[in-house]
């Protein structure tokens, strides 16, 4: 059976079912399973067995004569487990699984005993295509997530191994940005696909550490560059909460924007400093209620913005770039991840003199000290056992903590892996399981983890955000991923022991 976490309907207050191309149950959610009762039970339940004999096919021609495309409803008729032959309205879509075509079909209009079937009416069949749709945008991304992590893992990990004058260095780096392009519109697909919209913890954290790691990201995928880096952090900076992967994402979008206004001899600098406010106070367009706060500056010395221009930099879609590749939305989405922390950004610009971008976020006046982590202070020597489905992923972390000189077993599933850590040999000091497989699930394998080896160390992987409240000892990575961050998330968790 598939997890409950790859499959999007698993919650409907309606059946629906997981079917194969050979007409196997791979996964019910719980309406199916009280409906149909123990006809769904066992290792590999036939579609047949709950099939009624008075639909016009088997349910094995049914599916092979079914061409692909969503539809509104299909009249179909099954065997309850009571006795009943129940009558409903099908929707029904496809993608593509791990082992071939799955199908979802939804039972979501039951029609009376003896009746000409109608049509569903339009409300019900519009959230049945949208609930098709939905379960086919999740799957995709999952799909796309992990294509992406493997390509951006193997070509991050060769271009910290390749010198900056390989004349393959500069085509790397664009494989590299299309990729990470590519990653922004799956995680797009992914958040438009979660009904119930999920939110990331965010921890508290020294922002000096997540903007190091952003230049450091930043500057070697932006290729050959002239300008000049000053990085003045305060080193007692106050400890603010922030989502890790998001905030890296907001300041690579500000210097990127720095980055493409600079001219001959550019600049730009990055300060942090800690601000303590007695009284509300106003910064431009953002205002600051009384409190403890953290101020992260980038500055350049660019071709600054036109005044009347300024105050429309955060309106979606507005730019002042040229090209199909400038669609408006940097600062737009900048602007949304800090609010969404709590925080502001704040923007001073002077034609011909350069722009200030502040980025506030409220802090707690106590100090994390910087984890001091360099890119050659990634190696190590530890045993890791990699767990994931998709033996894409499997080679590309091996290939990567290998390198770095690390001990790596993979297990393509839960149980593979729990056979693994029954062995008194090797002693596994870390496990990097993904959240989403089949059979059992990354949670399901992290619960039998804490109890027969409490100690061992976690990181979960997984294309979708983790879900508010459900929280554990371990450290969450995002799909997907660059050889960078899976070598440091491994470092911070081993130094966590």
């Amino acid at each position: 059976m598939k997890s409950e976490h790859a499959f999007g309907l698993e919650n409907a207050g309606w059946p629906a079912l997981l079917v194969n191309a050979s007409a196997v149950v791979v996964h019910a959610n719980p309406a199916a399973r009280k409906l149909f009762g123990p006809a769904l039970e066992g290792q590999a339940p036939k579609l047949s067995a709950i099939w009624s004999p008075e639909n016009s096919r088997t349910a094995e021609q049914f599916l092979a004569h079914w061409e692909g495309a969503p539809v509104p409803s299909v009249p179909l008729k099954f065997k309850a487990w009571d006795g009943r032959t129940v009558g409903y309205l099908v929707g029904i879509c496809s993608s593509a699984g791990a082992a071939g075509k799955d199908f979802a079909l939804q039972l979501v209009v039951e029609t009376p005993p003896n009746s000409r079937i109608q049509p569903a009416d339009a409300g019900s069949a519009h959230k049945q295509k949208l609930d098709c749709a939905l379960q086919l945008a999740r799957t995709v991304a999952l799909d796309f997530n992990n294509a992406l992590t493997s390509i951006l893992g193997h070509t991050s990990l060769i271009l910290s191994k390749m010198e900056p004058a390989h004349p393959w260095r500069a085509s790397l780096i664009q494989v590299e940005k299309s990729a990470a392009k590519a990653a922004e519109i799956a995680n797009d697909l992914g958040t438009f696909s979660r009904q119930e919209k999920e939110v990331r913890t965010q921890v508290a954290g020294n922002l000096n550490s997540l903007l190091q790691r952003s230049v450091e990201i930043f500057q070697q995928n932006a290729g050959p560059q002239t300008a000049a880096w000053t990085l003045q952090f305060d080193r007692k900076l106050f400890a603010a909460k922030f989502d890790e992967a998001k905030m890296q994402q907001a300041f690579i979008k500000i210097l990127d924007n720095s980055i493409q206004a600079l001219r001959e001899n550019g600049r730009i600098t990055l300060q942090t400093r800690n601000i303590e406010l007695a009284e509300p106070t106003q910064d431009r367009n953002v205002q600051l209620a009384a409190g403890s706060y953290v101020c992260a500056e980038i500055s350049d010395n660019g071709c600054g913005i036109e005044a009347e221009v300024l105050p429309r930099v955060f309106e979606p879609f507005f730019t002042t770039k040229r090209g199909p590749a400038h669609r408006g939305l940097g600062l737009a989405w900048v602007y949304g991840i800090v609010t969404n922390h709590g925080g502001g950004v704040a923007i001073s610009s002077q034609p011909g003199a350069g722009t200030s971008v502040r980025v506030y976020l409220p802090a707690e006046k106590k100090i994390v000290h910087d984890e001091g982590l360099a890119s050659d202070d990634l190696t190590g020597n530890q045993t890791i056992l990699m767990v994931d489905d998709e033996d894409l992923l499997l080679t590309m972390g091996q290939t990567i903590l290998s390198s770095y000189g690390y001990r790596v077993i993979t297990a393509t599933g839960g149980q593979k892996a729990l056979d693994v850590l029954a062995q008194k040999e090797p002693k596994v000091d870390l496990v990097i399981t993904d959240l989403v497989m089949p059979a059992m699930s990354g949670r399901e394998l992290i619960e039998h983890i804490r109890q027969i080896s409490p100690q061992t160390r976690i990181i979960c992987t997984s294309g979708y955000v983790w879900p508010a409240g459900q929280e554990n000892d371990g450290t969450y990575l995002q799909k997907p991923f660059t050889s960078q961050d899976l070598l440091l998330k491994v470092k911070q968790a081993l130094r966590a022991k």
